[in-house]
């Protein structure tokens, strides 16, 4: 698969509910197969559950983002996961039902707090229905999710719980900032522990704990996903100032205009070589969204130290997810998680998408 192709986007409906899976070079077609035909059956039951409303106006909303597609990198966890159990065991595709309702749910209010006005190629909730109604559109999910899990036991409403406190917790504290005297960097990392990880570590949890998988190797897998998690948001953010949009589809430095600080800019801020002097000045002046100033920053991330730090720790974590596979069994589960690593290495590959000036 070549670069182009990693970016581009599914163009029929039938790859819905099969997202990232794709993409993974998992050199096993039965194993394919057979989760090609799972998550086909997870993402049939996630249809149903978002439209279950009685209210076709509520049912509208809650299924708008659903209904658009996405990576099903949640489900497809939960998956996995289970394979390390009894996979065919019931509760199991209630669970990846219940993990991308989490995620659609805070994609609901992550697109209100950044006044987003598209996801996955359609018009974001906020947008279409106005903000009030997305709020509660995302706590109707939350809630039909708390409902799922509450018919799979209270592990797995424990874990549904605390995902969901740990997401809140995450998008509050980056709201709020770094504390005065907090290290920025340190407070980034435990921002993505809640945004992005925590419901990673869940998918991975909650399909070993659904399949009956024992704990040492349902502890494994929810370390796996803690990393894997801190890896793709790192990934995302060198995608955004490092990846033109041709490529990704996405508007390229769409997080700086908006001010969040992702890591290779705190990186940037908070280093001293002299190759990133011009970089940090231009951070720093207060005119980052004029157009001729962002595109020069974007320009110098391309061949910045920063950058390249950032994408030295995204390996770092990819390195340590892989470790924490390496007490379970050598079952094709194991080899598309590995599999998944490497997709996101790849995503940020040197130098296809960074080269130098």
């Amino acid at each position: 698969m070549d670069v182009q192709q990693m970016y581009e986007a599914p163009t029929s409906a039938p790859d819905r509910g099969t997202g990232i899976l794709g993409q993974l070079a998992l050199e096993d077609p039965e194993f394919e197969t057979g989760m090609r035909d799972a998550l086909a059956a997870a993402e049939k039951w996630l249809q149903d559950c978002v439209h279950s409303a009685p209210d076709p106006r509520v049912a509208a909303l809650a299924g708008h983002l659903a209904a658009a597609g996405g990576k099903r990198l949640r489900p497809l966890l939960v998956l996995l996961g289970a394979e390390f159990g009894e996979p065919w065991r019931d509760g199991v595709a209630q669970a990846a039902v219940i993990a991308e309702l989490v995620h659609i749910s805070s994609l609901y209010h992550d697109d209100i707090i950044d006044g987003a006005a598209t996801r996955h190629g359609v018009d974001s909730v906020n947008a279409r229905w106005g903000e009030r109604a997305a709020v509660l559109g995302g706590d109707w999910l939350l809630a039909r999710a708390a409902q799922l899990a509450a018919g799979l036991g209270a592990e797995a409403i424990h874990l549904n719980a605390q995902t969901a406190g740990r997401l809140v917790s995450g998008q509050l504290r980056e709201l709020t900032g770094p504390a005065p005297g907090e290290d920025p960097v340190a407070h980034y990392f435990q921002v993505i522990a809640g945004k992005t990880a925590a419901l990673l570590s869940m998918s991975l949890g909650m399909g070993a704990l659904q399949a009956g998988a024992s704990a040492a190797q349902a502890a494994a897998l929810t370390e796996y996903g803690e990393q894997l998690g801190v890896a793709f948001q790192i990934a995302d953010d060198l995608l955004d100032l490092c990846a033109p949009a041709e490529l990704t589809g996405k508007e390229q430095g769409k997080d700086l205009l908006a001010g969040v600080s992702s890591l290779p800019v705190l990186i940037a801020l908070a280093g001293d070589d002299p190759a990133d002097d011009e970089l940090r000045a231009l951070l720093t002046g207060g005119h980052v969204t004029a157009p001729a100033v962002h595109r020069r920053v974007l320009e110098l991330f391309r061949c910045s130290p920063a950058a390249a730090e950032a994408a030295a720790l995204m390996r770092q974590r990819l390195d340590q997810a892989r470790a924490s596979l390496e007490g379970l069994p050598p079952i094709p589960a194991r080899r598309a998680l590995v599999a998944l690593g490497d997709f996101v290495a790849r995503r940020t590959a040197w130098p296809a998408l960074w080269p130098t000036a």
